[in-house]
């Protein structure tokens, strides 16, 4: 079928009946001069006077209709419906004409608009787009931002913001972390100005004002510090009337232990810190949360490096020290030596004019102990230590591990406010709820004030051990605050770990490779984890790196043996031991699992393990010297030197050098040694033989053998 062809736009007919418009009378006269029949008059009553419309009537389809044609029954009753004639019925009537000038007469006609008509397609077309007014457009991001983030966030592609990085001399990939410097300055770039939009974990965790009348006396937190061995421990086991030191490996203090102690002057809380050198960052930790540090310095012994560092500790925290001389009751103490050295720190004794109290005491006897429990209280006295126990608690966490029944534990020092069962709270990136609070000595608590030493489970995680501890009105802040704290850690893992340079990687090639050893390190606390930690990585050397890849507190699981077979690491246990299916793959995969339970033995097994991955060092030994005499040429053999064997001997599978004038001209192997046409396998001093080199003929009278041998050496670290 044929598409229908539009009409042209014509101007408006108006049909009109004859008697109506304003040719009526012409009509009329005609009507009477040509006798035609006129229309027949209805009857008054029964058709109204039609009104005179001052508009016409609207215009009909068939409009072309000459005038005075007759029209059909169905339009004739149709336009006499519309005439106002009852029924419909009436006389035939004649068209009127007219056009659209006799309508308007001149007037211009407004005509709508259709919509979607050409005139409104002109519109949209000619429609300005409106540029905004050209200012900054602001972000807020984080401290660190990856160059896919920033990208994303500006809403450009992620390659034209490495190509500006590139010409700011910032080379980078898509995952590289750019500092918030870094980021504003490209970001200025690309019309963005950079706000850093920061956690305000204040406003979460606030620390309210303490007022006068809410403080209340708090016992003293008393650290005893001193070198290995100088008693500290049996001190404390005196005081608390236990046995710890026999539950420490090798009689060495491996944890920081909390202990709460009443005495007949008032309550003390002490802490235990490890005296060897791996354990310095915890005496660092035990100095930052105490009133008071207890310097225990064996009189048989003096003064030694680590009193020297427990000193400069104490010092750096600002803490008063009360010197405790220890092993007074042995025949070889000496307690003015110790004075003498101590006032060579700077710890001068009170008597004489200084501002140092010294206690002599034997841990061992108990003598002087209790007199030094009068002297910790009564400098605890003058320093007047006060808590408020109002509020909620905050704390240092002193010591934390993994237990196989009971989850993470960690041993937590009240320092103000109070901490009772079912609050919430945030360590470190870890949050969680007190399901259970034990003391010291291992009985339950339902609340704990300020100063007071508790272990507590409920931990969403192992916290570090200096962690500060919190305690929050609801699950959701803690929450926020430790997930915020987690996300913020790992950006700062990744931006530490960077990307290895051509330079790094070219001088990495010309040294030949840094030889690696790998270790996963699992230990019964945090504590012992941190210390043991620092002391290996302290290990590395220029040619061997030490790399820790896993550290953790708790049992040796099989996905630690998984992680040492993937990565070919050793895995060393200090107090733990692994489970039988993670030893069961150990064994197939033959990975090496070393168990300890003193930090010495560990790092003297790492040095040698490390020292093992070392290249073999040569070693040159000469075993003889032989001066060449003669020259001989044998036919399909060459030239053979006619010696005499002046120094050692010579071997047959030795090695030989060629020396003329003490210039070496050949460095080789032996290919024949002959004594009276005989092959020889050795040949001693002042014996004459012939000797060939293999591929090389040039051998003159007067040159000089010289054999020797390479032996293998350990190389050594």
């Amino acid at each position: 079928a044929k598409p229908k062809k539009k009409k042209g736009e014509k101007a408006a007919r108006i049909i009109k009946r004859p008697e109506e418009g304003p040719l009526k009378d012409l009509l009329a006269k005609k009507a009477d001069g040509a006798g035609v029949l006129r229309p027949r008059k209805s009857a008054p009553s029964r058709v109204p006077p039609v009104a005179k419309r001052p508009f016409p009537a609207p215009a009909v389809p068939d409009a072309g209709a000459a005038p005075g044609k007759a029209v059909g029954k169905k339009k004739a009753k149709k336009w006499a419906g519309k005439a106002g004639i009852p029924g419909g019925k009436g006389r035939r009537h004649k068209k009127e004409i007219y056009e659209k000038a006799d309508l308007y007469q001149g007037r211009s006609l407004k005509r709508k608009a259709r919509k979607g008509g050409k005139e409104a397609r002109k519109k949209v077309q000619q429609t300005q787009i409106t540029v905004p007014k050209a200012i900054k457009r602001r972000l807020r991001i984080q401290e660190s931002v990856t160059v896919s983030e920033l990208a994303k966030a500006m809403g450009i592609k992620a390659a034209e913001l490495i190509k500006r990085l590139l010409i700011l001399g910032v080379p980078s990939n898509i995952n590289q972390s750019l500092d918030f410097e870094t980021a504003t300055l490209v970001a200025d770039e690309f019309g963005y100005e950079l706000e850093l939009d920061s956690f305000d974990e204040a406003s979460l965790i606030p620390e309210p004002e303490d007022r006068p009348e809410d403080l209340v006396p708090r016992p003293p937190v008393v650290t005893i510090m001193g070198h290995v061995d100088h008693g500290k421990t049996s001190l404390l086991d005196y005081i608390r009337k236990s046995n710890i030191i026999g539950g420490e490996s090798g009689g060495i203090t491996q944890h920081i232990g909390a202990y709460f102690v009443k005495t007949d002057g008032g309550d003390i809380v002490f802490l235990d810190t490890p005296g060897h050198e791996a354990f310095t960052a915890m005496r660092a930790r035990g100095a930052e949360v105490t009133d008071l540090i207890v310097l225990v310095v064996a009189a048989d012994d003096g003064v030694m490096p680590q009193t020297k560092e427990a000193v400069n500790h104490a010092r750096a925290a600002d803490i008063p020290i009360v010197v405790a001389v220890n092993k007074i009751d042995k025949p070889d103490a000496d307690p003015e030596r110790v004075k003498r050295e101590l006032a060579e720190l700077n710890l001068t004794p009170e008597e004489w004019g200084g501002d140092t109290i010294f206690g002599h005491i034997s841990a061992k006897t108990g003598e002087g102990v209790d007199e030094l429990l009068s002297l910790i209280l009564l400098q605890a006295e003058v320093l007047e230590l006060k808590g408020n126990p109002n509020k909620p608690a905050r704390g240092t966490i002193i010591e934390a591990r993994l237990d196989k029944s009971k989850g993470p534990l960690a041993t937590v020092l009240i320092k103000n406010g109070t901490l009772r069962k079912g609050d919430y709270f945030v360590c470190g990136e870890h949050h969680g709820r007190v399901r259970a609070m034990n003391s010291s000595r291992g009985t339950r608590m339902k609340s704990a004030g300020p100063s007071m030493p508790v272990e507590i489970y409920g931990i969403s995680g192992v916290p570090m051990a200096g962690d500060i501890f919190v305690a929050v009105p609801d699950e959701k802040t803690a929450k926020q605050v430790s997930e915020n704290r987690r996300a913020k850690s790992r950006k700062q893992e990744v931006a530490r770990k960077g990307m290895v340079s051509l330079d790094d990687l070219f001088e990495r090639i010309k040294e030949g490779g840094v030889k690696e050893l790998n270790i996963v390190l699992k230990t019964d606390v945090q504590g012992s984890l941190e210390a043991l930690s620092e002391s290996l990585v302290k290990q590395s050397t220029s040619e061997v790196k030490l790399n820790i890849i896993h550290s953790g507190t708790g049992a040796i699981a099989e996905s630690d043996v998984m992680l040492a077979v993937a990565s070919g690491a050793i895995i060393i246990g200090f107090n733990v031991r692994a489970n039988p299916r993670a030893t069961e793959i150990a064994e197939k995969e033959n990975v090496d699992i070393r168990y300890y339970d003193v930090i010495y033995n560990v790092i003297k097994d790492i040095r040698l393990a490390m020292a093992g991955l070392l290249e073999p060092v040569y070693e040159e030994r000469i075993i003889g010297r032989a001066d060449i005499k003669e020259i001989f040429h044998v036919p399909k053999v060459g030239s053979v030197a006619g010696c005499l064997v002046s120094e050692g001997h010579v071997q047959r599978n030795a090695k030989i050098r060629l020396l003329r004038d003490n210039v070496v001209v050949f460095d080789g192997k032996i290919a024949s040694l002959r004594r009276f046409k005989e092959d020889a396998k050795e040949v001693q001093s002042g014996y004459e033989c012939g000797i060939g080199l293999e591929n090389f003929q040039d051998i003159k009278p007067g040159d000089v053998f010289e054999v020797y041998e390479v032996e293998e050496v350990e190389a050594e670290l």
